[in-house]
């Protein structure tokens, strides 16, 4: 379940950058098209979430409260990727919400990875 929750993520990513480099170039069908495609990926996301976080659950780990800032900085990260598709589709600025896609995606990934049992890494 987690190679498929990082490859959702793998997924979003790659979105993000796509809908980001249609929108500079003043594309907004192509852009507004993968803005969708990202809304059914963070669909998945967050059931592949959900799924890990039964597992989580079943097991005795005693990091729960590691485990709810993970969960609270995945769905931040959502928000924020959400937020700069609305802004470039408004061709606003959305370097504030860069700023705080980065930090969530690094504290979740830092979590997901390094401190998590479930996560690919020893």
């Amino acid at each position: 379940m987690a190679h498929m929750h990082i490859t959702s993520w793998v997924l979003a990513l790659i979105l993000i950058i796509l809908i980001t480099m249609f929108y500079k170039q003043k594309n907004d069908k192509i852009g507004k098209i993968f803005q969708m495609i990202l809304r059914l990926d963070f669909l998945f996301i967050l059931f592949t979430g959900i799924m890990l976080l039964m597992e989580y659950f079943r097991m005795p780990i005693g990091q729960t409260g590691e485990l709810i800032v993970k969960i609270i900085a995945g769905l931040w990260a959502i928000v924020s990727m959400e937020m700069i598709g609305g802004k470039m589709s408004r061709h606003q600025s959305s370097k504030g919400w860069w700023v705080h896609f980065i930090i969530a995606a690094a504290v979740a990934i830092a979590l997901g990875f390094g401190r998590l049992p479930l996560g690919v890494l020893p």
